[in-house]
């Protein structure tokens, strides 16, 4: 289950297919990334996606998908444009809660000096 959720996951956010996010995240998600309050509810995350990401373009390249009976995580990099046309090139990795077959925790890290 996890496997192909989290894949699903990066295909649809690859592809900005944002109306079929309700696939692979719970109504009630919470979602955290540097930079960001939480993003609390399906509603507030989509809303991330549609409106707020950085991101012009691009994709995950996932190295490796480790799972857990209800959680999980990934790491890869992600190769993609800004919105401001400048170039991404990123590591990665997340880490999942599931909950009825959907993501009902994301936490996203990035690979950069911060500490």
């Amino acid at each position: 289950m996890g496997t192909n959720l989290i894949i699903r996951l990066f295909d649809l956010v690859d592809s900005r297919d944002w109306q079929n996010l309700n696939q692979v995240f719970c109504e009630d998600i919470t979602y955290e990334r540097p930079g960001y309050e939480p993003l609390v509810g399906f509603e507030r995350v989509s809303r991330f996606y549609r409106e707020e990401r950085v991101i012009a373009s691009g994709k995950h390249h996932l190295e490796n998908i480790v799972l857990n009976e209800d959680s999980g995580a990934c790491w890869g990099r992600f190769v993609g444009v800004h919105k401001n046309n400048s170039a991404i090139d990123e590591r990665f990795a997340d880490v999942y809660r599931f909950k009825d077959g959907k993501i009902k925790n994301r936490q996203s890290y990035f690979f950069r000096p911060a500490v």
